[in-house]
């Protein structure tokens, strides 16, 4: 057995202790969410089904959360009304890892791509740290805990940016759908009318009011309470001032909990969107996309902690970005520590802390720290995609660049292009390239 061990190379011993250790704090750590969500899901279908009654007259027993989708989500849910229980949990947490795995391939596929992880030996390994940080994500264990579809409707919205960068001519369906199921993803349809892409956007668009037609045709009622009442009663939903409420509006009704300033809010929100969208007109689409989930986040009435899943494109981005000058640009450092304390603060969950302290300096800052984590990923992403630089054949840097990923590559390599960049630096390369 000790031989079998030894053979195993260092890296993947180290982190299978790792996942080990996680493992075991995920399963026996407070923090379980009991499926809480899939389980109002599965009530109200049921209840409308079964004991044909009103959707959105279902409250979950021994709570007062009932269902608050678009009534177009109780149709996509429909097949909950022919599984148990148990069976709803199992359903929503394969299709949940599904999306995941498919936005983690998305996201990443360019860095591994351009980092030259292009054996399977090295992105097996890169692709295993990476799901153990995405496990591990605050928002992430709660979306799986509480049985949500956020990692589900960001699948659908990324699918849209694969069929987007081939051309594909439904390019957009994947949004319209998300915005149906759930109003918050309909900011992307905002995106794509703000950077001028219009197919995309009648696509988008087109989805949207054909899924919401067909849901008033099916359920005439229901399409007509939520429209015209439930959708701005805010307090179907929660108490804007709760600590898990980490959107603007949530900190705005942190500072006076009785009277929240809605003019404060409106204020606020505007300057985020006006911000966003400036820089979403100079950047590429994967980085559009990433900024305007931030930006979701933000401007929602109501964003739970589970709901920031949609920060984890542009804390990927930045940090793909800014960790190959890590070692030699003192603002890519910068970055990087805030990548590390922003990751730290969303799986540890430290907002939970300061449940019932808003007030102070420090009462302020525990409180909102995932709201002031997403401002700060608003400005930290980039706002101008750098142009290819032709860098001189003598300033190159070699293609096998020796990391942790390549624990044989030779010291040597690993100091040459170091020098490299430097030079490159002094000689005026560098800055164009980290520009």
């Amino acid at each position: 057995m000790k031989d079998v061990l030894q053979r195993v190379p260092q890296r993947w011993r180290i982190l299978a202790g790792v996942t080990v250790a996680i493992a075991l704090a995920i399963t026996f750590a407070p923090g379980h969410r009991g499926w809480f969500d899939v389980g109002v899901y599965w009530g109200a279908i049921n209840y409308w089904i079964h004991e044909e009654g009103s959707i959105y007259d279902y409250v979950r027993v021994a709570s007062t959360y009932g269902y608050t989708y678009p009534p177009f989500a109780a149709l996509c849910m429909l097949p909950m009304a022919i599984v148990p229980w148990h069976g709803a949990i199992a359903i929503n947490f394969m299709m949940s890892a599904a999306a995941s795995a498919f936005l983690l391939y998305v996201l990443l596929e360019p860095t591994f791509r351009r980092m030259g992880w292009d054996s399977e030996r090295d992105r097996a390994f890169a692709a295993a740290v990476v799901v153990l940080m995405f496990a591990t994500f605050g928002p992430v264990r709660d979306t799986f805990s509480f049985g949500q579809i956020n990692l589900l409707l960001m699948a659908l919205v990324y699918l849209d940016l694969l069929l987007a960068m081939r051309g594909h001519r439904f390019a957009g369906a994947g949004i319209g759908l998300a915005a149906a199921i759930k109003l918050t993803p309909g900011i992307f349809i905002i995106y794509l009318l703000v950077t001028g892409r219009w197919r995309m956007a009648g696509v988008a668009s087109a989805t949207t009011a054909g899924a919401t037609l067909l849901a008033a045709v099916a359920m005439p009622d229901a399409s007509r309470a939520y429209f015209t009442e439930l959708l701005w009663e805010t307090s179907r939903v929660g108490n804007l001032d709760y600590v898990s409420n980490q959107s603007v509006m949530g900190m705005v009704a942190r500072l006076a909990p009785s009277t929240p300033s809605r003019t404060l809010w409106v204020a606020l929100v505007g300057a985020i969107l006006l911000i966003w969208a400036r820089k979403v007109r100079s950047v590429d689409m994967r980085t559009g996309f990433a900024l305007t989930g931030v930006v979701a986040c933000l401007i929602s009435p109501v964003t739970w902690v589970h709901h920031l899943v949609w920060v984890i494109p542009a804390m990927i981005l930045i940090t793909d970005r800014a960790l190959p000058l890590a070692s030699i640009d003192r603002p890519a450092r910068r970055t990087m520590r805030m990548m590390m304390f922003s990751y730290f603060m969303l799986s540890v969950g430290i907002v939970w802390a300061f449940m019932h302290w808003y007030q102070g300096p420090l009462g302020f800052l525990g409180s909102n720290m995932y709201v002031l984590i997403s401002l700060a990923l608003l400005f930290l992403v980039p706002s101008a995609v750098p142009a290819p630089v032709p860098v001189p054949a003598q300033l190159a840097l070699p293609e096998y660049p020796g990391s942790f990923f390549y624990p044989d590559a030779p010291p040597a390599r690993v100091a040459h292009a170091a020098t490299q960049i430097r030079l490159a630096s002094s000689a005026g390369v560098g800055d164009r390239l980290s520009a």
